[in-house]
């Protein structure tokens, strides 16, 4: 019987261990400088997040052919619980520059910004796809 009850709580245990964190998904990005935005898949890279870049579009929503597509864009950043994420980075396809980086979630929209040299940017709120 103790081995029964053992194995229940180990099972348990290591069905917890791999639900998916909240901000795992596609999301869509807000319009950059040019009007054109994308979808990011957010998946787990060891400790942490990452995300690819999987469809781009121009201003018109029209799904566009970008040089793009299959690039990292956000890498390194760490779940901090509440839906903060930080200490990661985030590479902007319309100004070819990489942020250090945060991520807020609520729901399905993902606050995220960036700073070099100590110079922010907002990145917008980003909207979950699926």
């Amino acid at each position: 019987m103790k081995t029964v009850i053992l194995a229940a709580v180990l099972v348990m245990a290591g069905g917890a261990a791999f639900a998916a964190d909240p901000v795992e998904g596609v999301w869509q990005t807000r319009p950059d400088d040019n009007g054109d935005f994308g979808h990011v898949d957010v998946k787990p890279c060891g400790p942490a997040f990452c995300g690819v870049l999987v469809k781009a579009f121009d201003k018109d929503g029209k799904e566009i052919d970008s040089p793009n597509i299959g690039r990292q864009i956000i890498w390194d950043m760490v779940a901090y619980g509440d839906g903060v994420y930080d200490d990661g980075k985030v590479w902007s396809p319309d100004r070819d520059k990489t942020y250090n980086s945060d991520m807020q979630l609520d729901g399905d929209k993902l606050a995220v910004r960036g700073c070099v040299l100590g110079i922010c940017r907002d990145g917008g709120t980003w909207s979950r796809v699926k």
